[in-house]
C-alpha cells in the first residue's frame, strides 16, 4: 500500500490530508452523537412521573439532569409552561432549531470531503495522462515503458480518491440517520410533554 502511495505522486497527499480530516471530524461527531442519544422512551415516562409527583420543578430537576436534546427542548418547554402551552410550544421550537443546528454541525466538511477527494483524484488522473503524453513526445516512441509512469499516477489517485469519498461518505450517511432518528424523537416527546402538560392544566382547573 505504501509503494502504491509513493507511486501515485504528488496529488496523493491532499488526498491523505482529507482522510485524516474527514475521520477527524467522523470520530469527533460519533463521540457527540452518542453523547446526545438516550433511552427516549425511558426519559418520557420519567418526565411524566415528575409531572404527576412533583409538578413542573421535579420535571425540570429530571430534564436538567439529562443530557441530549430531548432534554433540551423539554426544559425550555417546562421554564415557561407557567405562560401557556403556546410559550410551550413556541420555546419547543426555538430550542429544537438550535438542537438541530447542533447535531448538524461537522456533516457541511464531511460533504465537502467527499465531492473534494474523487475531483483530487481525477485531477491526478489528468496530470498523469499528460506526463504519459509528454513522455511520449519527448521519446518520439509509445513504448509501454515510457508511458507506464503516468499511468499509474492517474489511475492510482483516480483509486484512492474514491476510496477516501467512499469511506467519508459512509460515515456522513450512518451520522444523518442517526440525525434524523434524533430528530424524530425530539419531535414526537415534545408532542407528548405539550399533551401532558395540557392534561395536567385540565386537571388543576
Amino acid at each position: 500500500m505504501l509503494r502504491y502511495f509513493h507511486e501515485g505522486g504528488g496529488f496523493m497527499y491532499p488526498i491523505l490530508i482529507l482522510l485524516i480530516l474527514g475521520i477527524a471530524i467522523s470520530l469527533w461527531k460519533l463521540f457527540t452523537l452518542l453523547r446526545a442519544s438516550v433511552n427516549t422512551r425511558k426519559f418520557l415516562i420519567k418526565v411524566k412521573t415528575a409531572l404527576q409527583e412533583g409538578g413542573i420543578q421535579q420535571a425540570l430537576d429530571v430534564s436538567a439532569n439529562t443530557r441530549g436534546p430531548v432534554a433540551a427542548i423539554f426544559h425550555a418547554g417546562l421554564i415557561r409552561s407557567k405562560r401557556g402551552i403556546e410559550q410551550v410550544e413556541k420555546s419547543i421550537m426555538n430550542a429544537g432549531t438550535v438542537e438541530m443546528a447542533f447535531l448538524e454541525r461537522g456533516l457541511i466538511w464531511l460533504s465537502t470531503i467527499t465531492a473534494i477527494a474523487p475531483m483530487l483524484g481525477f485531477t491526478g488522473t489528468v496530470y498523469g495522462m499528460v506526463k504519459a503524453f509528454d513522455a511520449i513526445k519527448n521519446a518520439n516512441d509509445i513504448s509501454p515503458s515510457i508511458v507506464a509512469g503516468g499511468i499509474s499516477i492517474a489511475l492510482l489517485t483516480t483509486l484512492f480518491g474514491l476510496i477516501v469519498a467512499i469511506i467519508i461518505q459512509v460515515f456522513n450517511n450512518f451520522f444523518v440517520s442517526r440525525i434524523d432518528k434524533l430528530i424524530i424523537d425530539m419531535e414526537e416527546s415534545s408532542v407528548d410533554l405539550v399533551d401532558s402538560l395540557i392534561e395536567m392544566s385540565a386537571a388543576t382547573t
